[in-house]
């Protein structure tokens, strides 16, 4: 049967002042708006089996959000709610959506907002339902584009990154005019810092005013792979909305060359699709004594002041600051492992869900948490056929899933142990194997 595809957008920028979470220790409380946040929904059908995708311009949605999140959808549209994958952003200049434990030591990080929360979930249903009501005949293509120039690692300037941009474009069959872009790129979006009080998608959502201004009809659909250790900071100038558009425009440009690009013999009409989820547990890490929690964080201290002081280039000065913040979480969470809350979590992350969902030959494969990219690339290298790996996808981890032998900020406080990534990859490969048969 012909691809029927569908798409929605809804925003969800917050229309009070609140709490703009992703960098703590700083009362920032939004002035305005600067561009919408937006719940956007993309659907599809065989004519057997159903899929929806969401990317949520958010800095991250717990997976009890998510839970919710499905269950209206099903309600509303009848798909499972193991064929939905929605996904954040990881924006850092918006509202509060789930409270972390590493942050509760931090008094300007408020909980998230009960009111604001209801109006996301009822946002996102909104647009899942309009996304298959208005579903189109299409025909859909994938490639990828590679965006250099936009960010790399955080750490070190010729660390490990992951340049592409995968691509899923499509376009209704009668008028062949585009229908929907969903893009999955590795990249944190963190250009807009601290001293930003306006909400904003950051560079993600220039990328997609670009594309929306060169392909009339389309909507865009970001989503962000394994970005963990992954940021703009070698790359931009200035933390403004300028570089911002800078880098987000830089990104359009290289994803519309490869849309542009694409041959008549790329597009296909019929396309198999299916869903599959594994849950695993997976290995939690045990936290240092008070004792070398402290002495790690006067390290952190005492590095940062020398790199300040010494006028040392600024990303040193920010990747130092940004380690002590990680320092000051790790501390805080010795703690509370002392008072049994770092176990209470397990129950919470246990077991812990892994997606796959099939779109023709080509796999999308949704996990929690801010993963290393390694971890991106190796399911990528070792899959069977094209694979687009998205993270913080259907929940979040309470941080980082760092690789062995990491260290700084994300090592510092994440809640498991480095083999936590090797699980999930294994299961996610496991999964893509199995759909593959489908």
């Amino acid at each position: 049967m012909t691809l029927l595809a569908g798409v929605a957008q809804r925003e969800i920028s917050p229309s009070q002042p609140m709490y703009l979470t992703g960098y703590p220790k700083f009362e920032r409380i939004a002035t305005g708006v600067h561009d919408p946040l937006l719940a956007s929904a993309l659907y599809l059908s065989d004519g057997v089996t159903s899929l929806l995708f969401v990317a949520v311009d958010i800095l991250m949605l717990s997976h009890e959000t998510v839970q919710r999140c499905r269950a209206d959808i099903h309600n509303a549209t009848g798909i499972q709610a193991g064929n939905i994958l929605i996904s954040a952003s990881h924006t850092h200049s918006g509202p509060v959506t789930v409270d972390l434990l590493a942050f509760r030591h931090d008094s300007t990080v408020p909980p998230a907002d009960p009111a604001y929360m209801d109006f996301v979930c009822k946002q996102i249903r909104d647009a899942a339902e309009n996304a298959r009501r208005f579903a189109v005949p299409a025909r859909a293509a994938f490639t990828h584009a590679l965006a250099v120039g936009v960010g790399g690692n955080r750490h070190t300037p010729d660390g490990p990154h992951d340049p592409q941009a995968g691509i899923f474009y499509l376009e209704e069959i009668a008028t062949r005019r585009p229908l929907a872009v969903s893009i999955v790129y590795s990249m944190h979006p963190t250009v807009l810092h601290e001293d930003s009080k306006l909400v904003s998608a950051d560079f993600p959502g220039y990328t997609r005013q670009f594309l929306a201004e060169r392909l009339p009809g389309a909507q865009i659909l970001y989503h962000n792979g394994p970005c963990g250790n992954l940021s703009p900071r070698y790359h931009v100038t200035a933390q403004t909305f300028a570089e911002a558009e800078r880098l987000g425009n830089r990104l359009g440009e290289c994803i519309y060359q490869a849309i542009r690009s694409l041959l008549p013999s790329a597009f296909a009409e019929e396309l198999t699709l299916a869903a599959l989820q594994g849950w695993i547990d997976l290995p939690w890490r045990t936290f240092p004594s008070v004792t070398e929690a402290k002495d790690l964080l006067q390290q952190a201290r005492t590095k940062y002041e020398h790199l300040k002081t010494s006028c040392a280039p600024r990303p040193q000065v920010r990747t130092a600051e940004v380690n002590l913040f990680g320092a000051e979480e790790r501390a805080f969470l010795v703690e509370a492992q002392q008072h049994g809350e770092v176990m209470a979590l397990q129950a919470r992350y246990t077991p812990t869900e892994v997606q796959v969902l099939r779109v023709g030959e080509t796999y999308f494969v949704g996990l929690p948490s801010e993963l290393f990219v390694e971890y991106g690339l190796e399911i990528k290298r070792r899959a069977p056929g094209r694979a687009f790996v998205i993270s913080l996808a259907n929940g979040e981890l309470q941080g980082y899933i760092v690789t062995p032998g990491a260290e700084g900020y994300e090592a510092a406080f994440s809640l498991f142990t480095p083999e936590a990534g090797r699980a999930l990859v294994e299961e996610a490969l496991r999964l893509i194997t199995h759909i593959s048969g489908l």
